[in-house]
């Protein structure tokens, strides 16, 4: 019985290092993937030139929060007049290194300007809308300014509503 015991635990083990081979790097005799071309009519957000990118030794939320009080004062103050309501998605926070207001989002299928409001604390944020390339389910990405505003727990996965606006 111990020999079976043995023998399925050692099976397990060599099945395990199977899974996590090129983690740390390409293994041996394989080549390294090549990153995939966008497929046609597929976007991709940009970078602003305007933008400040965040220093190379941040480390804090406020390292990486780029955004001026203007432009956060900006954000508050959404506009609300034409807003179409698109949902409700969990957001997660997005690339921290990203600056500005943004929300990826499979709610929409093309680039545009919108608002999120965040019920649980009351408060809202003016963001560009950038599609998700997902199911319409699968939740939405938001940058580390946007989720400051909004208030956000930062580690969390707030419930928000997104809406467009009229440009």
């Amino acid at each position: 019985m111990r020999a079976i015991f043995y023998s399925i635990t050692l099976g397990m083990a060599v099945s395990g290092c199977a899974q996590v081979e090129g983690l740390f790097g390409p293994s041996r005799g394989v080549d390294a993937p090549q990153s995939a071309a966008p497929a046609p009519g597929q976007t991709h957000p940009e970078a602003r030139p305007d933008a400040a990118a965040p220093p190379s030794g941040a480390r804090t939320a406020e390292d990486f929060d780029t955004t001026s009080e203007e432009e956060r004062s900006a954000a508050r103050s959404a506009a609300r007049a034409g807003a179409v309501d698109l949902g409700v998605t969990i957001a997660s926070l997005g690339a921290p290194g990203e600056p500005g207001f943004w929300l990826k989002t499979p709610l929409v299928d093309a680039p545009g300007k919108g608002r999120v409001d965040y019920p649980a604390k009351g408060t809202s944020a003016a963001v560009d809308l950038i599609p998700l390339d997902a199911a319409r389910g699968a939740g939405s990405q938001m940058s580390l300014s946007a989720m400051r505003l909004i208030e956000a727990d930062l580690t969390g996965l707030p419930e928000i509503r997104v809406f467009r606006l009229s440009e």
